[in-house]
C-alpha cells in the first residue's frame, strides 16, 4: 500500500509542516470537525479540518522524494502520482477552493502540474459538503524529484473570521 507523502494532511499538528504562501485576512486556522454551519467528514479518523479567512490564504508543502527514500532510478520510471483533497464550504458564507500540484526536477523547474479551474461553493445554491479532488500523473518524463502540493482559497463574503473553505484528509501517493 503506497504511504501519503504528505506530513500533517489534516491539521493535528496545527500549521506544522505547512508553508504558509499566502495568509491574508484572519490566516490560516484549525478547527475540529464539523465546525460552526459545518459537515461530517466520510472518514471518522479525520478529526481537524484547515480554515482561510477573507482574504486569500494558500499553503504549501513540498516533497523532497530522495529524503523520502525514493531512488533516482525509481523515479525515473516515471510511477504514477495520485494527490487527493478534500474541500467544504459552510452553510451560511460562500467560499472559493483552488490548488495547484507541480511535479518537479532537481532544479524545481515543473515537469508537469495539475492545476483545475478554481471552485466556488454558495450555499444558496450547492450542497457545501466535502467533495473530493483527485488527480493523477503520468507519462511526465524523467527527473521528478520534488512534488509541490499547495491549496486554499477564501471566503466570498469578506467576513472578519474563518469562514472560508475549509481543506483536510489531503494526499499525496507514488505507486512505485
Amino acid at each position: 500500500m503506497s504511504r501519503n507523502l504528505l506530513k500533517n494532511p489534516s491539521g493535528e499538528e496545527q500549521l506544522e509542516f505547512w508553508d504558509l504562501t499566502e495568509n491574508g485576512g484572519s490566516q490560516w486556522k484549525v478547527e475540529d470537525m464539523p465546525g460552526d454551519c459545518g459537515f461530517d467528514f466520510c472518514n471518522d479518523g479525520v478529526t481537524k479540518y484547515f480554515v482561510t479567512s477573507f482574504e486569500l490564504c494558500l499553503k504549501r508543502q513540498v516533497i523532497d522524494l530522495l529524503a523520502e527514500g525514493y531512488t533516482p532510478e525509481q523515479l525515473d520510471s516515471q510511477p504514477a502520482v495520485t494527490v487527493e483533497d478534500w474541500y467544504c464550504g459552510r452553510t451560511d458564507c460562500g467560499c472559493t477552493y483552488q490548488m495547484t500540484i507541480s511535479l518537479l526536477d532537481e532544479n524545481h523547474e515543473v515537469l508537469q502540474e495539475f492545476k483545475p479551474e478554481p471552485v466556488t461553493l454558495d450555499p444558496d445554491y450547492d450542497d457545501c459538503s466535502y467533495k473530493q479532488i483527485r488527480h493523477t500523473f503520468s507519462d511526465y518524463g524523467p527527473g521528478m524529484r520534488f512534488i509541490s502540493f499547495e491549496h486554499g482559497g477564501q471566503d466570498t463574503k469578506f467576513w472578519d473570521g474563518w469562514f472560508g473553505v475549509r481543506v483536510t484528509g489531503s494526499s499525496v501517493t507514488l505507486e512505485v
